[in-house]
Order: structure tokens, then C-alpha cells, then sequence
């Protein structure tokens, strides 16, 4: 679950970054003609017969600012159609246009329902805005995220939906729009009533974060660094900037939210302001020192400590890195080059991260930025405006002391303790390293056996579709002569079914991290078709021969039967990866009742999502699978009424499910239910005891454990 959600929550990260990715256009307009359509900088700069008002250029400022003020000022459409475009799998077009819609219709629900109970007049005053002409609630960029998220969720379930005959034209794609329509209609009357409860929430948690002071902006810092590696400061910061976890201010009448609307706002409004409010820009400010000067100081460190054959080579990468990071804030190549060889520089550089927001808090600088905080960010939203706008000043000042820190702490510490940054190693390649890097060195085995799979499926173009059932991964594919047998099997695969187009990969009850790997390595993987029929890596599945334990038996399990009904020989299953033992040994009982109860004193492991099998492990630690009926994965969970959950201690007949065998016997291919121990030892053996006529909770199976 843990991964699951991990999994997830990069997902959200990496589609936050299509919308994030306009703001440094926008912000570059509304800088640029924010900046010099505003009446006292161009007095400062003695700029007014060449660029005031009544002049070209005044009016290509105008149209300029204009232009980057539409982007933030509609934001949470954006948000809603970039969202759902970068979590939905395939169709992303659909689901763009499905988004737009139920944005719209959210909005409109909200908007009739406000009518509806009074107007305006009867809500808390700043509880309604204008969104896109429309009168509703202010719910900011997380009403765009709140539609981004759930439509893509609609659109991935229902892109291939079929229909009955005569209502198909409105199948596939084409229901997208529709549920969503539908969905967001009563999602909108539904925030009606729940988000001022929510919105009260998030003012009060952002009180909190606003009177937490220094140390709360030092917090704020060193999390932000701190989730870098992890792909997850997108979704940590992204509140902050856009909703009023970030604050609430009063600009030109209107009242705005979340850090980065509130710096851009005063931006266009500047003749109005005599300072950006620090308030906003303590969540931005603290990239600009670290990130101009400091990195590039520790750029110098690791340039100086590198061997002295290696140093030319090393000072060409690390001076295009520091350049990066100086002139756009992008500090990936940097931090991850010594993230990847010495882990503890990092913790240290999140600590002065950290420490450097505070210190740009404490001094009152105003500085805010569109993406990253670079040279071009500090000039635009720093320097143009004024320092008694944005007091920029303390920037390079703090940044000086940054150098001076970076240089000194990591050269002391790469020298102390050997550190093997770039060119410190006379046998190591001289690179730097990205975040590719860092998750490979992370999850190196898991993304070796995935492009395995991969490759033995055909290669990622050869790959159509990927689900997985309780103990199989799923696959359909173009051309199924790609498919290699042997490399699969290489993976750790127990088998391999062919159904047409369709490969079933057997691997047991762990299947489901399998699928979240490879559906993570498909995302980055060459969209290519691999034939590996002579592949030297298929050697790797060489049949092992089964060798019987011998000896003498010191103890027997018994297990008994799960249901009530007739018990057989498992290779009368009718699916050929239970019969011919693919996923283990045991039994198939043809239930005459619905009623499912554990074998024997145990643990629940795992309940499948659609609620058709069940992982189990006796006390004596024999792992077990309980799997009802044939292809009943398809059913997703209908027919089946599950009692227990994952990690629940059960005793020998307790109930674990009911199944509904009327319903499974007309919308499976059997009710045939395997019962299989799938992870026998080498001093394991089974013996099945029972054939015919069998009660739930008779002698079933028996497991002799042999010395």
C-alpha cells in the first residue's frame, strides 16, 4: 500500500509539471510589462518619453502584461485540463476535453446551487468569486486539481467502456465526457455544502504556517530540498503558491490566494504597493541565494578536489552545471551529482537550503519567481521592480556568504572523507548525475526486471495494454510471436499462457508490484519492438528439475477444505496455469456453497482489489492462495462480500468470504475453485487427502515437513 501510494503520489507530482510548465512564459510577460509599464520604475530608470504611457512600446507592454496576467489569473482551468492530461494513461486528448467540461458544470452546479439558497448575499464574505464568468465558490487551483484528478480516474476506467448495440456510438472515448459531465454535476452540489468547511480548514491551517515565523519558513525549506529526490516538492510546495495554504491578501479590491497569485498580483498592481508582501515571498525568496551562488560554490569544491589529470574534464561539467543553476535555477545536475556518490552532503545542503529561506524571511526580501530561482527570476522579479519593492539587494549578500560556506564545508568534507564526487575516482567515468540516476541506483533490480519483462513481452511497442489479476500479470499485445517464453520465465515467472493476443505471466501473489514497476519503467521506455528469440538472457530460464524431499517426516500440516462442495485433482482445474501447477500444488474444490472459511489457524496476507482471492499463511508458515472460480478477476468484485482485510488473524473455519454462486456461475467462465500452497519448501511436500464429497473445514490437504 505504501508503494501504492508512493507510486501515486509521483504521478501527481510529474502532471503537475505540464501546467507549472506556462508559468515561466507568463511570469516573463507579466514580468517584463508589469515591470515597465509600472509609472515610478520608469521615472527611476528615466525610461518615461521612451517607454510611458501614449508611446509602442507602452502599448506592447500593456498587451504583454495583459497576456501573462490571463495565466494566473485562470489558473485553476489550467490546472484541471494539464492534470488530467498527465495522469491519464492513453486518449490524453479525451481527457483534456473531458476536464474542461465538468470544470465548467462543477462550476455551474456550484453557481445555481449559491442562487438557489440566497445569492451571494447569504454567503461568508471571500467564500465566492468569479471562476471564467461563472459565480462560485473560491476554491482556487485545488477545484482544478479536484477535477484534473477524478476525470482522469473516470477516463482511465470507462476510454474502453462497450455499451449495449444501440446505445454504442456513445461507448469508448466518447463516454468520457459524458460521465464526467455527470460525475461533476454532483460533485458540484456535493462542494456546495463541504467546501467552506474545507476552505475554513485550509485558512486555519495556513494561519498556522503564516504565525509560525522563522523557523516554520526554515521548515518550509528544508522539505522542499528533502523531497527532490523523491519527485514529490511538486506536490509539497504547489499549495503553498496557489492556494491559502501560502496566505490571503486584498489586491486591488480582490481578494487573492496563495503565495505566488499574491506576488503576481501586486506585480500588475505595483503603482499600489509600496513593498511585495513578505508574507508571500518567504516561499519563494530562500531558492534565489543558494541556488545563484551557493551550488556553484560547492561546484568549485568538487572542481578542486577532483585529481589533477581529471580537472579539465571535471571543470567543463561542473562550470555548465553552475552556469545552469546560476542563470535558471534548474540545480538538478549539481544536486544529484553529489546526492548519488556522498548522501550526506545532500542532508547538509537541505539544512543551509532551509536556513536560507529563513534568512531572506528575516530580512524582508520580496522576490518571487515563475519556476526556479535563477539570475533571469532575480532580474525580472527582482531587480526590474525596484530594490524598495523587493529589497533584491540581500540576495547577492547572503548569496556571498553562501559561496564562501559551499566552498569551504564541502571541500573540508569531500577531502575528510574521501568522497568520491566527480573525478575523484581515476577509474570512474567523469559524469554528472540526474534524477534518472538516483532512481536507478535506488531501484536498480526493480527496473532490470522490468525491462526484462519488457523485452521478453516484445518491447514496449509491442505492449498494448497491462493489467494483472491476483497472481498474473495481464498483457495484450500487437504481435504475439514477439513474445519470448524463456525470458519471461527468466524473471521469475512460474509460467506463461497464450490466448491470441493475450499473455498471461504467472508470478504469484506479489504480481501487483510487479505491474506498478513495470507500468513506472514503460513510462521512460525506447517505444520500440524487441524480437529476443536468440537472446543470450533466455539461457537464464533453464528448467529446473524437481527433486522430492527424502528423509524422515518430523511434522504434518492439515489443512482443510475452504468450501463446502467436490474436491479433485488440481489438474482438473479448468485453466491450464492452475493445472499444470504453475502457481503451486494442491486442490480444486467445485463449491455447492458460497461460504469461504480459513483452512486452518492463520493470517489473512491479502485480499485482492476485486475481492476474488484471497492470500493466506497458516501458523505453521505455509503460504497459501485461495482463488475463487475461473477469470473471476473480470467480475471486479461483484458476486463477492470479503469479512476480513490484509493482516487480520483468523482461526481454523472463520468466515473469510461469501460468494454469490448463482451470479459467478453465469458470469464466469467456472465456480472450479483452486486452493494451492504456492511457496513450498524444499523440505515441503503435499499430499492431497480428501477427493469427492467434502465439507468446509474437513481434512483437505496435509504438508509433510521432512528433516
Amino acid at each position: 500500500m505504501k508503494d501504492k501510494i508512493f507510486a501515486v503520489l509521483q504521478r501527481v507530482g510529474r502532471s503537475f509539471m505540464l501546467p507549472i510548465a506556462i508559468l515561466p512564459v507568463a511570469g516573463l510577460l507579466l514580468g517584463i510589462g508589469g515591470s515597465f509599464t509600472n509609472a515610478t520604475m520608469l521615472e527611476t530608470y528615466h525610461l518615461t518619453s521612451v517607454l510611458g504611457p501614449g508611446t509602442v512600446g507602452y502599448a506592447i507592454l500593456t498587451v504583454m502584461n495583459e497576456a501573462g496576467n490571463i495565466v494566473f489569473a485562470n489558473l485553476p482551468i489550467i490546472f484541471a485540463i494539464g492534470v488530467a492530461i498527465g495522469m491519464a494513461k492513453k486518449e490524453k486528448e479525451v481527457a483534456a476535453l473531458a476536464a474542461a467540461i465538468a470544470f465548467f458544470i462543477m462550476h455551474a452546479s456550484i453557481g445555481a446551487m449559491i442562487t438557489i439558497n440566497g445569492g451571494t448575499e447569504a454567503m461568508l464574505d471571500g467564500a465566492t468569486t468569479s471562476v471564467c464568468g461563472i459565480t462560485s465558490l473560491q476554491m482556487g487551483v485545488f477545484g482544478g486539481m479536484i477535477v484534473g484528478l477524478g476525470v482522469a480516474s473516470l477516463h482511465n476506467r470507462f476510454y474502453k467502456i462497450q455499451l449495449p448495440q444501440v446505445l454504442s456510438f456513445f461507448g469508448g472515448t466518447r463516454f468520457v465526457p459524458i460521465i464526467s459531465g455527470l460525475v461533476y454535476t454532483a460533485v458540484g452540489i456535493l462542494m456546495f455544502f463541504v467546501w467552506p468547511f474545507v476552505q475554513q480548514g485550509i485558512y486555519a491551517v495556513g494561519g498556522v504556517v503564516l504565525a509560525s515565523g522563522y523557523a516554520g519558513t526554515w521548515v518550509y525549506g528544508l522539505m522542499e530540498r528533502l523531497l527532490i529526490p523523491f519527485g514529490l516538492h511538486h506536490v509539497f510546495y504547489l499549495p503553498f503558491w496557489q492556494t491559502a495554504l501560502g496566505g490571503t491578501l486584498e489586491v486591488n479590491g480582490q481578494m487573492i490566494e496563495g503565495a505566488q497569485n499574491i506576488f503576481f498580483a501586486q506585480l500588475g498592481a505595483q503603482n499600489t504597493i509600496d513593498h511585495f508582501a513578505v508574507s508571500a515571498t518567504r516561499f519563494m525568496s530562500g531558492k534565489f541565494p543558494f541556488m545563484i551562488l551557493g551550488l556553484p560554490g560547492a561546484a568549485l569544491a568538487m572542481y578542486r578536489c577532483a585529481l589533477p589529470e581529471k580537472k579539465k574534464e571535471v571543470g567543463g561539467l561542473l562550470l555548465s552545471a553552475a552556469l545552469t543553476s546560476m542563470l535558471t535555477g534548474i540545480t538538478e545536475p549539481i544536486e544529484f551529482t553529489f546526492l548519488f556518490v556522498a548522501p550526506a552532503l545532500y542532508g547538509i545542503h537541505c539544512v543551509f537550503a532551509g536556513a536560507s529561506y529563513m534568512f531572506m524571511h528575516m530580512l524582508g526580501v520580496g522576490v518571487g519567481m515563475t519556476f526556479s530561482g535563477g539570475i533571469i527570476d532575480l532580474i525580472l522579479f527582482g531587480v526590474l521592480p525596484g530594490n524598495s519593492m523587493t529589497s533584491w539587494l540581500w540576495v547577492p549578500v547572503v548569496g556571498v556568504g553562501y559561496f564562501v560556506v559551499y566552498y569551504f564545508l564541502f571541500s573540508f568534507l569531500i577531502k575528510k572523507f574521501d568522497l568520491k564526487t566527480p573525478g575523484r575516482d581515476a577509474d570512474e567515468e567523469v559524469k554528472l548525475y540526474r534524477r534518472s540516476d538516483y532512481n536507478a541506483k535506488k531501484e536498480s533490480m526493480n527496473d532490470n526486471t522490468s525491462e526484462k519483462i519488457c523485452n521478453g513481452l516484445g518491447g514496449k511497442a509491442n505492449i498494448s495494454d497491462v493489467d494483472c489479476c491476483a497472481t498474473r500479470l495481464r498483457v495484450t499485445v500487437h504481435k504475439s510471436e514477439l513474445v519470448n517464453d524463456a525470458m519471461l520465465k527468466a524473471t521469475g515467472a512460474s509460467g506463461v499462457v497464450h490466448k491470441g493476443n493475450g499473455v498471461q505471466v504467472i508470478y504469484g501473489p506479489h504480481v501487483t508490484i510487479i505491474k506498478a514497476n513495470l507500468e513506472d519503467y514503460l513510462e521512460t521506455a525506447p517505444n520500440v519492438e524487441y524480437n529476443g528469440a536468440n537472446d543470450a538472457v533466455a539461457e537464464e530460464a533453464k528448467a529446473v528439475e524437481t527433486v522430492e524431499p527424502t528423509g524422515k517426516v518430523v511434522k504434518t500440516v492439515i489443512l482443510g477444505s475452504p468450501l463446502t462442495g467436490v474436491a479433485a485433482d488440481l489438474a482438473e482445474t479448468p485453466d491450464d496455469v492452475f493445472a499444470q501447477k504453475m502457481m503451486g500444488d494442491g486442490a480444486v474444490v467445485t463449491p455447492k456453497e458460497g461460504k469461504v472459511v480459513a483452512p486452518a489457524d492463520g493470517t489473512v496476507v491479502f485480499v485482492f482489489d476485486t475481492k476474488h482471492a484471497i492470500g493466506f499463511k497458516t501458523d505453521d508458515d505455509v503460504a497459501m492462495l485461495l482463488h475463487f472460480g475461473i477469470d473471476t478477476v473480470k467480475l471486479k468484485g461483484e458476486g463477492f462480500n470479503v469479512h476480513v482485510t490484509n493482516g487480520q488473524k483468523v482461526k481454523k473455519g472463520d468466515v473469510l468470504m461469501e460468494a454469490d454462486l448463482d451470479y459467478i456461475s453465469k458470469n464466469a467462465p467456472s465456480i472450479a475453485t483452486p486452493v494451492l500452497c504456492t511457496e513450498l519448501k524444499g523440505n515441503q511436500k503435499l499430499r492431497r487427502i480428501a477427493n469427492g464429497d467434502v465439507n468446509a473445514g474437513d481434512d483437505l490437504l496435509a504438508v509433510d515437513f521432512y528433516e
